[in-house]
């Protein structure tokens, strides 16, 4: 499914859905759509990344980047699949992972996501004057819920807080593949965000949970990665990222008692000691939310 059609076969694709949508008038194909395992993948352009079903006869996609991409996606899932999307599945709400949503606008079947993430993508959409622009959830999810296709099982599940206060795993149970979203952001700094219901205890526990759920041969994808890092993980790296906000907060507690402030600790720190693999930008979104959360204790 990966091989490229030939040129004159593509332009006929193009051609034959363009119609499906506006977007889908600019093709770019930047992205990368690779299977891990059996009719599940992702798919990486600009954005966090998707996951992604696809058969002759079912789709269903997890997260959807920025319209562009989402539409270049589209465009790759309709040489194989000329049906609708049966699931569009978001696993938070930020809008690299869900601004693509309009593009699947009477596309879909279901679009399914954590009531909290609705919760906070409405919030965020009307504050930004661009409700219109977006796709809600119709189909929303608690603590879990599973969806049956033909030959595939979709389990969404909610552990709790981390990244968000709506971040769910989303599980093909049969290929044994599961897109935990940013709960894991493989050693890149991870954006924790505080006012979108984030917490570093919590997100310790929900990789806890994660780990002890899935099984030894579950592959995982996760939403962001740093260079050189791959976006397919495994429980080792699930570890790692636990380990790298548990040594965030033994740090940031230990300034605080220290009598440090934010500033004078962002202007000193460059890696978080004992999770010195995690790199590139973004120390100071941990060092501010660290204080956060833990400075009136």
């Amino acid at each position: 499914m990966n091989n490229r059609r030939d040129f004159l076969k593509q332009s006929a694709v193009i051609a034959g859905f363009a119609w499906l949508h506006p977007y889908m008038n600019r093709f770019s194909f930047a992205g990368n759509l690779t299977f891990v395992r059996g009719n599940v993948g992702y798919y990486t352009e600009r954005g966090g990344t998707i996951g992604c079903y696809l058969t002759k006869d079912e789709a269903v996609v997890i997260d959807s980047q920025f319209p562009e991409q989402a539409a270049n996606l589209l465009a790759e899932i309709r040489k194989v699949n000329a049906n609708k999307v049966n699931l569009l599945i978001n696993t938070h709400h930020h809008g690299d992972h869900t601004a693509g949503n309009i593009v699947f606008k009477d596309l879909v079947e279901k679009v399914v996501s954590h009531e909290n993430c609705k919760i906070n993508l409405e919030k965020t959409a009307i504050s930004q004057n661009s409700l219109e622009k977006n796709l809600l959830a119709d189909t929303v999810v608690i603590d879990k819920a599973s969806f049956k296709l033909a030959k595939e099982s979709v389990e969404c599940r909610y552990f709790g807080r981390g990244h968000t206060n709506g971040d769910m795993v989303v599980h093909f149970e049969n290929a044994n593949v599961a897109h935990v979203g940013d709960l894991v952001f493989n050693r890149r700094f991870p954006f924790i965000d505080v006012p979108g219901g984030a917490s570093i205890d919590h997100w310790v526990e929900t990789l806890e949970k994660i780990v002890k759920y899935y099984d030894k041969d579950t592959i995982f994808i996760c939403g962001h990665a740093q260079e050189k890092y791959p976006v397919q993980i495994n429980k080792t790296d699930i570890k790692a990222m636990q380990n790298y906000l548990d040594k965030l907060r033994i740090y940031i507690k230990q300034q605080i008692k220290d009598g440090l402030t934010e500033e004078a600790v962002t202007a000193k720190t460059i890696l978080i000691p004992g999770a010195e693999e995690w790199t590139g930008d973004g120390v100071v979104r941990s060092i501010k939310a660290g204080f956060a959360e833990y400075k009136t204790r």
